[in-house]
């Protein structure tokens, strides 16, 4: 039997799949933890470390266009929305999201999902030119040499948090990272600045409303993960990719089975009920309107060429991929 080197985040609804207690045929799942999990992504990415690996799905489409030997499957362990992401400074007189241009507005990387996202509605929505506004980060891109001129790396140490906090930057995106709001492990919250709350206000008010109303006017649904496996690996067994799917949907159903509730994560019950469903839905048609947006964003904001390919079946791996 041979073995499969799995490196993903900590989710209860692929925990069967890391346990054993869903086979994939032919394969013998091994778990490899990594936490934070976004230090598998690098690994992934620019080692090919793993078998099969969670990816930010924005470093997925990257990687891609570099011509780099990874294959998705269209399972999403991880969604949420954005609009409650963007703190503004104590003092920085933001009150609405127009002001965000010509300020200083920190972001873990500018590829990271969070920033990618958060541009996209912002741009969308509100009107704001993303470009007139410095990006302010402290860490790399997972694929290098795609950040635009407006740009700027921190270089005195001090976090985005620390920066927010003392006036230095008019804004961040924070994520959920250090708010107290239900979600799941810290691990799974690293693209983000880790802040307290205090010395910032969000821009944003009713923040839960917005995002519902988002979701019901686009159809869009952020992604914030997908899983990819070596392509070597899928050349060898056309099969695996259909094989690790039906994986996945099974220990995602054993999970609803225990926990139909989401009670072990109360951030996928928000989201249930303001999506009025799954809160984590597999299989490339009912993710339709969210590839194409991220696919729309990571164009506009340099992050792709503009001839990348929009047919989002190309992204996977061949394969049979009822919704799930």
């Amino acid at each position: 039997m041979e073995r499969l080197s799995v490196a993903l985040g900590e989710y209860p609804h692929g925990q069967a799949l890391l346990d054993g207690d869903v086979a994939v045929d032919g394969y013998r799942v091994e778990p490899v933890e990594v936490r934070p999990i976004i230090a598998a992504y690098r690994r992934m990415i620019r080692d090919l470390e793993f078998d099969m690996c969670e990816l930010a799905p924005v470093s997925y489409l990257m990687a891609r266009q570099e011509g780099m030997p990874i294959t998705a499957i269209p399972v999403f362990l991880n969604r949420r929305f954005h609009h409650e992401d963007v703190q503004c400074a104590a003092r920085s007189g933001i009150r609405v999201p127009r002001d965000l241009e010509g300020r200083r507005v920190g972001v873990r990387a500018y590829s990271v999902s969070t920033g990618v996202w958060v541009r996209g509605v912002l741009s969308e929505e509100y009107g704001v030119a993303n470009e007139k506004i410095t990006w302010v980060v402290d860490d790399d891109d997972h694929v290098e040499g795609r950040a635009p001129a407006n740009v700027e790396r921190v270089t005195d140490g001090r976090s985005l948090g620390e920066l927010l906090h003392a006036g230095d930057l008019d804004a961040a995106l924070t994520g959920n990272a250090g708010t107290g709001r239900s979600g799941p492990p810290r691990a799974n919250w690293t693209d983000t600045p880790d802040l307290d709350g205090e010395g910032s206000y969000p821009l944003f008010a009713d923040t839960g409303v917005l995002s519902a109303d988002w979701y019901l006017r686009t159809g869009i649904y952020p992604l914030h993960s997908l899983i990819v496996i070596r392509s070597d690996l899928v050349e060898r067994d056309p099969g695996l990719p259909t094989a690790l799917y039906a994986a996945l949907v099974e220990s995602k159903r054993r999970h609803l089975a225990a926990d139909p509730d989401w009670s072990a994560l109360p951030r996928f019950a928000r989201q249930a009920r303001q999506i009025d469903g799954d809160p984590i839905p597999y299989g490339i048609a009912a993710n339709e309107p969210s590839l194409h947006a991220i696919l729309r964003y990571s164009r506009e904001q340099g992050l792709l060429d503009q001839d990348f390919p929009t047919d989002t079946r190309t992204l996977f791996a061949d394969g049979d991929y009822p919704d799930a």
